[in-house]
């Protein structure tokens, strides 16, 4: 697919979030659409290893899409913001020159931040960007996170942190064992490695530990959301948020229907929608001026009534609605 430039810029998109809202599904999809590549921007992600723990998307879900910057570094060295942004803009030029679309997706705002205002905002300045924040309503959130914890740890969460367990001096401040799931690991497998706990303390200690994950998991989603709000009001940056509260809605509401179904009407069609009119403008949109971002919202009637409240999100300007 020939895509539009603006005043000769070559177009990005980016897909922005907190953990568990979708974007890695939203990437891959726009990607397959639009014939783009996904570049990952995820600071944990981009290390090897431990791909449940990281929550790292399978061959299947990336569904032919290629990746770029997913599991490349090594375990155990750092990747600074500075690096990602000569990383990520290398990515992009090649993507670029391939005649495709670069999709850069991730929940590691500073990155993404460094990528295109570091440097005097060249990478800003040479492109033509278009946001999709996805996002939802808190409570909403945090109960599917907590569902995919659990999840996960079926998955063998458990046995890939004992795999990757190096003992009690264990350094969680670098590289991929900063992500969350390995330090609140930490105590569980010490005393299963020392044999001294008994099976009931053990799993009295697995459950603190899931526990654990899961607060830090919600404190994390909230600290993306406050910084993806920052970003929505700097000059320059045009950012539509697509509210996804009706899909974790709808999974929330045992035997409501398929979720698939609603993030296909709510969230995919005006997401392509959204990214097929941005590649086809040839002419420049007026430069964002700050302040609430733009945003996709289901009408109330599509979000079935559950026991957790779903709300409608702050962002008021641009709202389209479904």
């Amino acid at each position: 697919m020939e895509h539009g430039r603006v005043a000769g810029k070559p177009k990005v998109v980016f897909v922005l979030g907190a953990t568990a809202t979708g974007k890695s599904k939203l990437a891959i999809a726009l990607a397959e659409r639009f014939n783009g590549d996904v570049i990952n921007a995820d600071k944990i992600q981009v290390h090897d290893g431990v791909p449940i723990i990281t929550n790292k998307v399978t061959e299947e879900e990336k569904a032919g899409v290629p990746h770029h910057l997913l599991s490349v570094v090594h375990p155990d060295a750092d990747f600074t913001a500075e690096e990602f942004r000569r990383e990520a803009a290398g990515a992009v030029a090649r993507v670029l020159s391939a005649g495709r679309l670069p999709v850069v997706a991730g929940g590691s705002n500073t990155y993404i931040e460094a990528l295109v205002e570091g440097d005097g905002a060249a990478f800003r300045l040479a492109h033509d960007l278009l946001f999709v924040w996805v996002d939802a309503e808190q409570a909403l959130l945090e109960w599917y996170a907590a569902l995919r914890v659990d999840d996960m740890v079926a998955r063998g969460l458990v046995d890939e942190a004992r795999a990757a367990f190096v003992g009690d001096g264990t350094d969680y401040s670098r590289g991929v064992r900063r992500a969350i799931g390995l330090p609140e690991m930490h105590a569980y497998l010490v005393a299963e490695r020392e044999g001294a706990a008994g099976a009931a303390e053990l799993a009295a200690m697995l459950d603190r530990a899931v526990r654990e994950i899961k607060e830090n998991t919600f404190r994390l989603a909230r600290t993306q959301a406050e910084k993806i709000r920052r970003l929505s009001s700097l000059d320059g940056w045009d950012v539509r948020r697509v509210d996804v509260t009706p899909v974790f809605a709808r999974k929330a509401d045992v035997g409501a229907g398929d979720d698939d179904d609603t993030w296909k009407k709510l969230v995919w069609e005006p997401c392509q929608e959204m990214v097929r009119a941005f590649l086809e403008e040839t002419t420049p949109r007026p430069a964002a001026a700050g302040g609430d971002a733009g945003v996709v919202v289901a009408s109330a009637a599509t979000a079935p009534d559950v026991a957790i409240a779903a709300g409608a999100g702050d962002a008021t300007a641009n709202t389209i609605i479904i």
